[in-house]
């Protein structure tokens, strides 16, 4: 039997989303069995699924210790990088400007070395975070950008802003915006786009539609040209929806693919200019609660801005 003391981080989530984190060992089947046959309780008392735990509370858990995970020695995110560009930072977030290379997130072709990873072991070192003092929560990227388009990526730090900012993301409460170089001369100076966009998962790439299609997503795309001159336009854009290559394949649709972007432009256009890759930038980021955000109502109405953008001032001196 092993006992576990529900801390912040771990309130105001189901039991059963607990145990999965806590005892990730522990099958599915055996989890709802242990619960309903009273091998796990709450308070010393029977518990269901869907209560919700709160701080303080103690968990028991009468099962089998093979399915409880010995706390490493040595943990993976040790061994990223301590390259960590940070914009900014409090008790609750801390924004990072990630470059382009870097994923976000683990996949099945990188682990270690990830933007997650890095901040996890800065806060780790400076003595913010600790594996061994949670049990469930690990600090998590509230939003996430493409490994080729660089930018601010928010972290939250615990769980409630964790919970706060998904939501406010969902809500539309917190702007984001983009700064690219298309290929064309844009005629207007301010637009909106409107599509729908399906995405292949397979080949990891996305098409836009101008009418609803089958399976494919509502998408809305804000546009403003910044500047332009021969071939080549600057743009602002903001993100009304947030899907899979949404600036870049939409862009792409209208005939303005991004500069350097293979994928959804063409390769004859980009070796002009020697870009392999796209220039984006997610270059700002602006809090606009409508309702309340509780710990993080402190940034109600804050902007953070990244200001040296290698590509914006490359246009402007006529370096590309």
């Amino acid at each position: 039997m092993k006992t576990f003391k529900v801390n912040k981080n771990d309130s105001n989530q189901r039991l059963d989303k607990f145990i999965s984190k806590t005892v990730p060992l522990l099958p599915q089947s055996l989890l709802y069995k242990y619960i309903r046959t009273k091998r796990i309780k709450v308070n010393g008392k029977k518990a269901d699924i869907s209560t919700r735990l709160e701080e303080d509370d103690i968990v028991d858990m009468y099962i089998n210790d093979e399915f409880f995970q010995t706390s490493p020695e040595y943990f993976d995110f040790l061994k990223a990088s301590k390259n960590l560009n940070i914009i900014y930072e409090d008790e609750n977030i801390l924004l990072a400007d990630k470059p382009a290379g870097l994923l976000s997130h683990p996949d099945d072709k990188e682990y270690v070395d990830t933007l997650i990873s890095r901040i996890i072991r800065y806060l780790y070192e400076k003595g913010e975070f600790n594996p061994k003092n949670e049990n469930s929560f690990t600090p998590s990227l509230a939003n996430r950008i493409d490994r080729n388009t660089s930018g601010i990526v928010i972290t939250a730090k615990n769980a409630e802003s964790l919970r706060i900012l998904n939501q406010k993301i969902k809500d539309r409460e917190i702007h984001k915006y983009y700064l690219t170089i298309v290929h064309g001369e844009i005629k207007e100076k301010d637009f909106t786009l409107e599509a729908y966009l399906y995405k292949n998962e397979d080949k990891n790439q996305v098409k836009v539609y101008k009418k609803p299609h089958e399976d494919a997503k509502y998408i809305k795309t804000k546009c403003k040209l910044i500047a332009k001159k021969k071939d080549l336009s600057l743009m602002e854009i903001e993100l009304l929806t947030g899907r899979t290559h949404q600036i870049r394949a939409h862009l792409a649709s209208i005939g303005h693919p991004l500069l350097g972007d293979g994928k959804y432009g063409k390769n004859e256009q980009n070796k002009k200019y020697g870009y392999k890759k796209q220039l984006l930038y997610s270059y700002k980021l602006k809090f606009d609660f409508e309702t309340d955000a509780g710990i993080l109502n402190y940034l109600n109405n804050k902007t953070f801005e990244v200001k040296d953008i290698w590509f914006r001032d490359a246009f402007f001196k006529n370096e590309l």
